[in-house]
């Protein structure tokens, strides 16, 4: 198996789970009290939504995929892939969730791709 596969299930993962906290947030409209003890009581109420504890076990999966691929590549080969992870929830953000975006944004997104390029390739 491409060992590859490791690396970008822990992008799908990492992506799928902050999209999926991100849209149920929004859809629950939350507003978090002042204070620090009701932030924990709501906290704690919406770690038990459905949504919530997939983009949670997501995320836990993503951990798992991430050991995997350690056992495979250096850090300094695997890890700039990361740095894809932001630019694919900008993707998603823009075109799925009517976020907004400015030229500064699609700049930095065209840097991180391109700084990922560089990093892995040379």
């Amino acid at each position: 198996m491409n060992p590859y596969i490791y690396i970008f299930a822990t992008i799908f993962f990492t992506v799928s789970g902050q999209i999926i906290l991100k849209y149920r947030i929004s859809q629950l409209q939350l507003l978090l009290p002042d204070s620090f003890l009701d932030k924990a009581v709501v906290l704690v109420k919406i770690i038990f939504d459905p949504m919530i504890f997939i983009g949670f076990v997501s995320a836990f999966v993503a951990s798992l995929f991430w050991m995997a691929a350690m056992t495979k590549f250096e850090i300094t080969t695997a890890y700039p892939f990361m740095s894809l992870s932001p630019g694919l929830v900008f993707i998603i953000g823009v075109f799925f969730m009517g976020e907004t975006f400015s030229i500064g944004k699609i700049i930095g997104l065209a840097l991180i791709i391109l700084g990922t390029f560089v990093t892995v390739k040379y």
